[in-house]
């Protein structure tokens, strides 16, 4: 019998808890074994996933690591995982950085640690399981719970105006979701009416004949709940504010993987679930997320705080993540899940130096700095090279997420790949503007004379960070490997111009192959 390595790694964290609950709430270094017995579980977890990667098979077609168990058998409810090469990087992505913020918020974090750590860990547990979940059920309770521990982090944690900040976050999110419900509950009625099964088995409905309106408005439903998760213009207003009010560590965390769930469930679900539907969404998308590009660029450039900087970054940002998906080409898809790992290591590295400086002087004005390379000169450096890869330079992880977008995007139509790329000439702008007012020029304020520098335990943090924004700059095809034969079925799951005609499931080369003629021919 085969290890159930995806429950394992899903569930690890979950047993800290028990540990954290036993031990008394008290003084510092009470919260100091609380926070480390969060940390050595998270550890723990991402040692465990590295199992995944040794035990993935870069040219197999269909999910692996697939467990398959009745759960509410009258309903064909099943707990059933499984990952392939469009979830696996989300998953190890989860793993490598919990155990980071965790270690961040060592000082951040000093009132209610207790439930903070056991926050952290559930929130890990609903992250995971919402990557490998396939079994909708299944996936829209891992997707629900893992708001829970969000709001709270947002609301108890944050900053003055935390609780309209965690409100507005769930209440968008909320929306979103039960629309969704109700067109998962449609959709297994609609694949009941046509074979007499019920099941929520996300590949049995792949190639469910819904009636076209049907489907337009399936997948709008679908579409509206991960829009707002990515988040998409123009449904991207809470981010900014969920971002400024939440600790640290809740701004790694949503900025490194919640985002993703958004784009995740557009590859996954949205998509493949309903390809006429999308198709018919599809310039809609393409030019939100051109616009998305562009107008996070520019609101970005004007902000005096450089945490909603690095926020409004973030929308621009996941608009060249949608504008990939869209393009649906194998450059563009591929492009867009590598921009995915991209965005959720320098973006959280961004938060991560922002909330360093911010625990020094308890403010993120960058009129408040100015010369602070001079006194922090290890932080600078730091700091710069995250700025080079967030602009996309050459040899860092950012070129080539944003190269492979551009390249798919131009394939598609040349007008679309001037204005998306335009997103990299103003995303060079306000990152390098913010860079040089931070940074240099003189050291004028009193308050800044004496900054100390990074120390061991953040310079530890900030280093795995850092090999992978070169690791990913100079051997992309390490990453890129893996995702080839998961991206060529996704992209024949989507062309399909029949979609009567599909089967249940493209589970296997051949029918992968057969779908992929069509879908250049529908691209060009």
């Amino acid at each position: 019998m085969s290890t159930p390595i995806l429950t394992y790694v899903t569930f690890l964290p979950l047993l800290g808890i028990p540990f954290i609950l036993a031990v008394p709430q008290g003084d510092r270094d009470t919260r100091g074994i609380i926070k480390g017995i969060a940390l050595l579980f998270s550890i723990i977890t991402f040692f465990a996933s590295l199992r995944l990667y040794f035990g993935f098979d870069p040219d197999a077609q269909g999910f692996q690591f697939k467990e398959q168990h009745d759960w509410i058998t009258q309903y064909g409810i099943q707990y059933h995982l499984g990952i392939d090469g469009l979830s696996f990087w989300l998953v190890l992505l989860t793993t490598f950085l919990t155990p980071i913020t965790i270690l961040s918020t060592w000082r951040a974090i000093d009132h209610r640690v207790k439930e903070f750590m056991i926050s952290m860990l559930v929130l890990e547990t609903a992250m995971l399981g919402t990557f490998v979940s396939l079994d909708l059920f299944l996936f829209y309770v891992f997707w629900e719970v893992m708001l829970i521990p969000m709001y709270l982090i947002i609301g108890v944690w944050g900053g003055e105006r935390r609780i309209y900040a965690a409100i507005k976050f769930f209440l968008y999110t909320a929306v979103g979701s039960l629309l969704m419900l109700v067109c998962i509950i449609g959709l297994v009625y609609f694949h009941h009416e046509q074979t007499g099964e019920i099941t929520f088995n996300l590949l049995s409905l792949y190639g469910t004949g819904l009636p076209r309106l049907y489907e337009i408005l399936f997948f709008a439903a679908f579409a509206l709940a991960f829009a707002i998760k990515v988040p998409m213009f123009p449904f991207h207003t809470w981010l900014p504010d969920a971002h400024v009010e939440a600790p640290t560590a809740g701004s790694v965390i949503l900025a490194g993987i919640l985002l993703k769930m958004g784009t995740y469930g557009f590859l996954r679900f949205a998509m493949p679930l309903f390809p006429e539907g999308s198709a018919f969404f599809t310039p809609l998308i393409i030019a939100l997320s051109i616009i998305g590009i562009i107008y996070g660029a520019l609101v970005a450039m004007v902000q005096p705080d450089i945490k909603k900087l690095v926020a409004y970054s973030s929308v621009s940002h996941m608009g060249y993540c949608m504008l990939g998906l869209y393009v649906l080409n194998q450059q563009g898809v591929e492009g867009s899940i590598l921009q995915m790992l991209n965005h959720g290591i320098s973006t959280s590295a961004l938060f991560l130096l922002v909330g360093i400086i911010y625990e020094r002087r308890h403010t993120r004005l960058i009129k408040e700095y100015g010369g602070i390379a001079r006194v922090m000169p290890v932080y600078a450096t730091v700091f710069m090279i995250i700025t080079l890869s967030s602009i996309a330079l050459p040899t860092t992880n950012g070129f080539i997420g944003e190269f492979l977008i551009l390249l798919g995007t131009f394939k598609a139509g040349k007008i679309m790949a001037a204005l998306a790329a335009s997103g990299v000439i103003l995303g060079a702008v306000y990152m390098l503007w913010m860079y040089q007012r931070v940074f240099f020029g003189e050291l004028t304020n009193p308050k800044n004379f004496n900054l100390k520098d990074m120390n061991l335990r953040e310079v530890a943090y900030m280093l795995p960070l850092l090999i992978l924004v070169f690791w990913i700059g100079l051997f992309p095809n390490f990453f890129l490997e893996k995702m080839h034969p998961s991206v060529n079925r996704f992209i024949a799951q989507v062309a399909v111009e029949d979609v009567d005609a599909m089967p249940p499931a493209l589970r296997n080369a051949e029918a992968a192959e057969k779908g992929k003629h069509s879908v250049e021919e529908a691209c060009h």
